[in-house]
């Protein structure tokens, strides 16, 4: 009897000391897991050419008619990181042919993202609405990366607000997550008039029923289907990697170097990712010289992982910090990229009836780990303060926009739909409320009015207005307390000091204008499935201290 009790003992400690060494290293099995299952979800072919439609030749050259419409937009690229508006490290990091943009065109100074992450924002770029009027209120996002964030942020040893995650929601398939074909796309609006249109780089606005660029009025699509910037093995490449971050420690095991082109089969890019979308670019603009065409260039760079050329790399040996180094690489490589298209618009003599847009997607993300993307502004992606909201935004027609203009006011994402729609001549959808604006009257002096009188933005716990000077942020993640900053951006454009005391009838009238806008907006199309406590003017390198503030973000 002794030896079955002894041999019971023996087997519950074993249980014991592997139940224990699983949970210790829980984080670790979970990344192998994800590295695996993404080994058995990708079967990518070798580089393949891609045969673009050619145009048929014109009678004449294409400097007369609609303009051709090229929308290049940078992922996470945040205010400091062009010399423009500051400079990477110092302004050690030069982006020419960015700052070309505006010397030749427009700033819109106070260029507003749709959301402070990628998705949405994409979303009411190709809509002209606010996202969330059709419910895409959240980034689509792979349920394993949600327990694996929430995983990892239970074992982190930070003493921060706790996350709030939402046990009953209910995951759609990553695929399924994204905008109905029952919006009228910015590539459909111009199909109509005529325009052949392109897609190439990332597009997070679904892949099934109807919902991919190839189904949404885009005629062909070079579509990112995974993340990497190049092969891990490749001795061209340079990264870096961020313990401090969970979402960089996803990344790297669940992406591959893939691209898929109109659905078919993936295959390998045959060069460094920024590099390969521009080339393609360069391609697509020969290929339609002779008609109108609309081009949106969607990069991922500078979004993490982390991977530069190291040529690049090479060419930056003058900052010392290294992930500042390589990110400051994916932006040189980024730029290159945006003189390369200029070029040839020019030298296929499309230059002055071809107007360019260029914007991010949301600001700088905290979590890579430098502290001044985002500067002087404060906050990161995944807030609503400016840091997350303001972007570069740019636009350049020679033939139709004044040199070197600056424009004050506030506009918005959306509005770049609009403002294409305009110099095509195209009628804005009648059915349903369009959000976004002309540009153009107000920038050539044809109207003196304000574009927008309000802004708004939601995104589960979080919300934010901005009327006039004043700007409301909300962070209220359910079952938690409740935070507010009322915020002067004329008087505190840093946003530092919180007037929600001081003026509380200030206070009460954009907390009401925005629950009176919430009001308007659909249910999200998929509920978000946490909460988490954003250190708002700490990036994730940097330890947090007993004092400072924490904005919610759902998704």
């Amino acid at each position: 009897m002794k030896r079955i009790w002894r041999w019971v003992a023996t087997v519950a400690l074993c249980v014991a000391i592997a139940a224990s060494v699983v949970w210790l290293y829980r984080v670790q099995l979970m990344l192998l897991g994800v590295e695996l299952l993404t080994d058995l979800r990708y079967d990518i072919a070798p580089t393949r050419e891609i045969a673009w439609q050619q145009a048929p030749p014109a009678a004449g050259e294409r400097h007369q008619g609609p303009p051709n419409i090229v929308l290049i937009l940078a992922d996470d690229l945040g205010w400091n990181d062009v010399t423009l508006t500051g400079g990477l490290a110092g302004g050690g990091v030069s982006t020419p042919n960015i700052d070309s943009i505006a010397a030749d065109g427009v700033h819109f100074t106070q260029g507003y993202a749709a959301n402070a992450t990628c998705a949405p924002s994409r979303a009411a770029l190709m809509s002209g609405r606010y996202a969330t009027r059709f419910g895409f209120e959240f980034t689509p996002t792979p349920a394993l990366m949600i327990t694996l964030l929430n995983v990892m942020s239970s074992a982190d040893d930070r003493d921060r607000p706790p996350s709030v995650v939402n046990e009953d929601a209910i995951a759609l398939p990553y695929e399924d997550m994204g905008m109905p074909a029952s919006e009228v796309t910015l590539a459909e609006l111009l199909g109509d008039q005529g325009y052949h249109s392109v897609h190439i780089g990332k597009w997070h606005l679904g892949r099934t029923n109807g919902m991919a660029a190839y189904d949404q009025g885009f005629d062909e699509s070079l579509l990112m289907e995974s993340g990497l910037y190049g092969r891990l093995d490749d001795p061209n490449i340079v990264e870096a990697r961020q313990a401090f971050d969970p979402i960089d420690r996803f990344l790297w095991p669940a992406m591959r170097f893939s691209a898929t082109f109109n659905g078919g089969p993936s295959y390998e890019p045959p060069e460094y990712l920024t590099d390969y979308y521009t080339e393609e670019a360069v391609k697509v603009i020969k290929a339609n010289r002779d008609r109108p065409f609309f081009l949106y260039l969607a990069h991922w760079a500078p979004h993490t992982p982390l991977q530069a050329t190291k040529q690049d790399y090479d060419a930056l040996s003058h900052i010392e910090l290294h992930r500042e180094r390589v990110y400051g690489a994916m932006i040189r490589a980024l730029d290159r990229g945006v003189g390369r298209v200029l070029d040839t618009l020019r030298e296929q003599g499309l230059e002055e009836n071809t107007l360019v847009l260029f914007t991010s997607d949301n600001g700088g993300a905290g979590y890579i780990g430098l502290p001044d993307v985002n500067s002087p502004h404060r906050g990161w992606k995944l807030t609503f303060f400016e840091g997350g909201l303001r972007v570069p935004f740019l636009a350049r027609w020679p033939g139709r926009l004044p040199a070197g203009e600056e424009f004050d006011k506030p506009v918005h994402h959306f509005d770049i739909y609009a403002t294409a729609a305009g110099a095509a001549g195209a009628e804005l959808p009648s059915d349903r409320t369009m959000d976004g604006v002309d540009l153009l009257p107000y920038v050539t002096g044809e109207t003196h009015a304000v574009p927008h009188q309000a802004l708004f933005w939601r995104s589960g716990a979080a919300g934010s207005v901005r009327m006039g000077r004043y700007k409301l942020v909300v962070s209220a993640p359910q079952g938690l307390q409740r935070r507010e900053w009322l915020l002067d951006l004329e008087a505190d454009p840093s946003e530092r000091r919180d007037l929600s005391h001081e003026l509380p009838d200030k206070l009460a009238e954009l907390r009401e204008a925005l629950e009176s806008w919430s009001v308007e907006q659909m249910q999200p199309r998929w509920e978000s499935r946490m909460a988490s406590a954003i250190n708002v003017d700490r990036d994730l390198s940097q330890p947090d201290r007993p004092r400072d503030e924490f904005a919610y973000w759902s998704n």
